[in-house]
């Protein structure tokens, strides 16, 4: 398993060329070996794979707008190829897919054919969870409606905090994904001064991480990208506190 930095993190810093590049910079010398593309300004690919190649900083996944998954996947395969990342992401499910059953098998039926249209160009479809993907219907949640009605080429990128913020087990969720779950967010949950939940570096929370990073290895992930949602100081410290807490666990 290898770390990657999640770059909507610092995505204040990345909206031109000169300051991703300067950013990218910053993350390789924390340690992290590749990043997932979220959040940044408008790069061509060819761009950000100069810059990739120039730092040894692969982008290993993305986040893309669903607008261009139904409207310009051709781009995107295009550009992903160009980059040479594989992981081809959708971060957020609009809402109109999530309002009942029936709205959530069109985007079953959408995701589907996005899958299987990205598996046969060797790239391959990632689908970020929040906490209402667990909402139930008739006593089965949303995740599990996907998993189920989903081909095998339709993965999954589920992500730690939200997982936990929806009252699930992280563990159990990595654990079940597996085969389908390459890639993961670790994203720790504290208490902040104001006694409500709120996002923290990994490992300053009351996540169980050594039961998590055990199922990622039962689960045969193959890359971690720390992610931070928003930081009380800076995100750089915040990114670089969750590398040293996990390298301080075994992960690189």
């Amino acid at each position: 398993m290898k770390l990657a930095a999640q770059l909507y993190t610092l995505r204040e810093y990345t909206q031109t060329e000169t300051d991703y590049y300067n950013t990218c910079v910053k993350v390789k010398n924390m340690g992290y070996s590749s990043v997932q593309l979220s959040g940044a300004g408008p790069m061509e690919a060819k761009t950000v794979k100069s810059i990739s190649d120039e730092l040894n900083l692969p982008v290993t996944a993305t986040h893309i707008p669903h607008t261009m998954f139904v409207n310009e996947l051709d781009k995107v395969i295009q550009n992903h190829k160009i980059m040479g990342c594989k992981y081809v992401g959708l971060g957020y499910m609009p809402k109109e897919y999530w309002e009942s059953v029936s709205t959530l098998n069109e985007f079953i039926t959408t995701y589907s054919k996005v899958a299987k249209a990205l598996d046969k160009e060797g790239l391959r479809f990632v689908y970020h969870n929040h906490h209402f993907e667990f909402f139930k219907f008739k006593g089965k949640t949303m995740m599990d409606i996907i998993l189920e009605n989903t081909p095998s080429c339709f993965f999954f990128l589920p992500d730690t905090y939200w997982i936990q913020a929806a009252g699930a087990n992280p563990v159990y969720w990595i654990k079940k994904l597996k085969g389908r779950g390459d890639y993961i967010h670790f994203k720790d949950m504290g208490i902040g001064s104001d006694y409500k939940t709120t996002f923290v570096p990994v490992g300053q929370g009351n996540l169980d991480w050594q039961s998590i990073i055990e199922a990622c290895r039962y689960a045969e992930v193959k890359y971690i990208a720390v992610e931070q949602d928003t930081c009380e100081g800076s995100p750089f410290d915040a990114l670089k506190a969750s590398y040293d807490y996990l390298s301080s666990m075994g992960l690189k």
